[in-house]
């Protein structure tokens, strides 16, 4: 309170002393032609001296004139006057005319004294009146080296636990000995064990890698600081790691306690991959928290978790034992814990009954929570805008769509040819969906425009596959060309549509050829992708084959698709009344739903025993 108390005194004293200089600097402004005297032209002043009527006067300097006129019969009148220019005949006018003489220097005038000074005496008081506002916030000039940390209380912002987090169940279970660490540290110093130093989360953007650092504060029951990597970094040299000694200084004042550091590789890139050397501010700022998390103790009650989505370009000296001793992948979900994360994120929102989560987990393979949730309020935002009180399985369905595809534009302008091309395109692709044996089952296949797609053919996995045999390859190879051979078989030539078919069969090829081993060539792997970690992608592959061996890789890739697109072609050209009858019905009805197909061109069922 008295610091309080001292601070309103300082301001009131430093206003007084602004609001005194303002009063003196008006007042020498005013004073500085004699508040109460007349003005009068030098002309005035010559003429009243030659009637007689100024007794004395007084000359200021060499250019202005004081004195009193005394009119007959009228009261006396002070009056002031300036010298416009050098009159010699002035002095001879006024010893001729009897008039008393008074010379004084002219006085230094305050007001002009202070108006000089006034521009000084602003900028002090603005720059005192912003440091002021530093102070008052927490901060002034010393909080710039301060890190930018936001503390969460374990009563009151941390709400989140292992139990709101669906899925991860891995993960959480080696989160776990975290949690008992901190909340029984004693079990674990007693038998002589340490509990990791650092906590790394890996996993693609979304997965909930710092939901978990949440979830583990909120299980303790202990403080949980939050700070993203790039708030260390900041053009001045030195402040980055300023702030990362003051935010380890702020976890030893409030152990025990959980310090998460978001997007790690911000700062904890490889040093010496940037373009500014071993001089470049972020290194120095890696450096510091190098020091800091090698002399931490675990005495100390501080967890240090961070999470990445590159750990690639992390340093290695952050990754040794004794700094981050563990890396927990946060992986992508698989169908069940998608259905878990659906169940949470629903929770308040109205849903149908014929709502199937199941399939709706099913359908959004390679899917992250958070693009679960975005699903779900797309999902919402769809029911609200056509006025429904609850959320139907339409919703579900327009919802991914648009999400994976884009919004629906059915007021796009298509000529009838070009809706009938890409209705053969389309079907050309769902027909081989469903004659070939190791191809994932159609979903349904659609001729509504979707973000730059005239129409799509979309399939539905019937469970997570993290491995692919070549049967499945050389199927996605031939599906791929479903639409151009549709294309051909009826038109006798193909579209700019097919672009992007191409490029994908082209890919899967080649890396069957130079990654898999799935060729003539033998279990080899060609090329060695180089990728500058500062860049944090893969810009080019470097040709560690000779030309002779490019020349067998191109061969190989040719017959692998040469063979595939004969078959497909083969295949098309035998089913080619069923092309025609699905593309019929497309025309019709936009979109066919995979029963509906089957039904439409009897084809029955696909069986459990139809594996890749």
């Amino acid at each position: 309170m008295s610091a309080d108390l001292h601070t309103v005194r300082r301001r009131r004293i430093f206003w007084g002393i602004v609001t005194g200089l303002a009063i003196f600097t008006l007042y020498g402004l005013l004073a500085g032609g004699r508040a109460g005297s007349q003005e009068l032209t030098y002309s005035q002043v010559r003429r009243a001296v030659e009637a007689g009527w100024i007794d004395a006067i007084e000359i200021i300097g060499e250019q202005e004139l004081r004195g009193t006129i005394q009119r007959p019969g009228g009261p006396a009148v002070s009056f002031h006057s300036r010298i416009p220019y050098l009159d010699d005949g002035l002095m001879n006018l006024l010893l001729a005319a009897e008039v008393e003489v008074v010379g004084r220097p002219e006085p230094l005038r305050i007001g002009a004294v202070l108006l000089s000074f006034l521009p000084w005496v602003i900028a002090v008081a603005v720059l005192y009146f912003l440091m002021m506002r530093m102070n008052s916030s927490g901060g002034g000039m010393s909080a710039f080296g301060k890190s930018r940390v936001k503390r969460f209380s374990a009563e009151h912002a941390v709400t989140v636990d292992f139990a709101g987090v669906a899925g991860q169940h891995e993960a959480k279970q080696d989160l776990q000995e975290v949690v008992e660490f901190l909340r029984h540290p004693q079990r674990f110093s007693q038998i002589g064990a340490r509990i990791p130093k650092g906590v790394l989360l890996t996993g693609m953007p979304g997965t909930g890698k710092t939901l978990l650092a949440k979830a583990v504060a909120g299980e303790a029951g202990v403080a949980f600081f939050h700070i993203s990597g790039s708030d260390f970094v900041e053009m001045f040299v030195g402040v980055g790691a300023s702030r990362v000694r003051d935010l380890f200084e702020t976890g030893r004042r409030h152990a025990p306690c959980i310090i998460f550091i978001d997007e790690l590789d911000a700062v904890g890139r490889s040093r010496g991959a940037g373009y500014g050397g071993g001089h470049d501010e972020r290194e120095q700022t890696l450096n510091q928290m190098l020091v800091e998390m090698d002399g931490f103790s675990t005495q100390d009650g501080v967890i240090i978790i961070a999470a990445t989505n590159r750990p690639d370009v992390l340093d290695p000296a952050l990754l040794r034992p004794g700094r981050f001793d563990r890396q927990i992948v946060v992986d992508m979900p698989d169908a069940r814990e998608r259905l878990e994360i659906l169940k949470i994120h629903i929770r308040g929102i109205p849903v149908a009954p014929e709502v199937d989560l199941d399939l709706l987990s099913r359908g959004t393979t390679g899917s992250s929570g958070a693009d679960l949730a975005n699903l779900v309020n797309e999902a919402a935002l769809h029911a609200a805008r056509h006025n429904r009180l609850v959320v139907t399985a339409a919703d579900f369905e327009e919802a991914r769509d648009k999400v994976l595809m884009g919004t629906a534009r059915r007021t796009r302008m298509v000529s009838p040819s070009e809706r009938e091309s890409t209705a053969y395109h389309e079907a050309g692709h769902a027909l081989l969906h469903l004659l070939l044996p190791h191809a994932d089952p159609l979903h349904k296949v659609t001729i509504v425009p979707r973000g730059r797609a005239l129409g799509v053919a979309m399939s539905l996995p019937e469970e997570d596959v993290y491995t692919y045999g070549a049967p499945w390859l050389r199927d996605r190879i031939k599906i791929t060309y479903g639409g151009m051979l549709a294309e051909q078989i009826v038109y006798g030539q193909t579209t700019t549509g097919v672009q992007n078919d191409l490029q994908q069969a082209t890919e899967l090829a080649r890396k069957m050829v130079t990654r898999w081993g799935m060729s003539g060539l033998g279990p080899v792997a060609f090329g060695q992708d180089e990728t500058p970690i500062f860049l944090g992608r893969e810009i080019a592959a470097h040709q560690d084959y000779s030309e002779a061996t490019a020349a067998a890789i191109d061969e190989e890739m040719r017959k692998i698709l040469r063979e595939c697109y004969q078959e497909a072609r083969k295949l098309m050209e035998d089913h080619v009344d069923m092309l025609h009858t699905m593309v019929q019905a497309l025309m019709e009805q936009e979109t066919l739903h995979e029963s509906e197909v089957r039904e439409l061109l009897q084809i029955p069922p696909r069986t459990q025993d139809e594996s890749r």
